[in-house]
């Protein structure tokens, strides 16, 4: 799998879980769903992915955005 799928599965599955954690707990989960969103936008914009660095240091085969 690529950085970019790997990204993109990681941000979808942190957006879920904090929307059904907001739902269950605390409305205070909705803040992690809104930096997530916050940093996808500023990827597609910029190039930069705090994940995606750290999944090329591991050696994780690069994507078509992340290289």
């Amino acid at each position: 799998m690529s950085i970019d799928r790997i990204v993109l599965v990681f941000a979808s599955t942190m957006i879920l879980l904090s929307a059904a954690l907001a739902h269950y707990h605390h409305p205070y989960w909705l803040s992690v769903t809104a930096f997530v969103g916050v940093n996808l936008f500023q990827a597609a914009f910029t190039g930069f992915c705090p994940l995606a660095r750290i999944l090329k240091r591991f050696g994780t085969k690069p994507g078509a955005v992340f290289n």
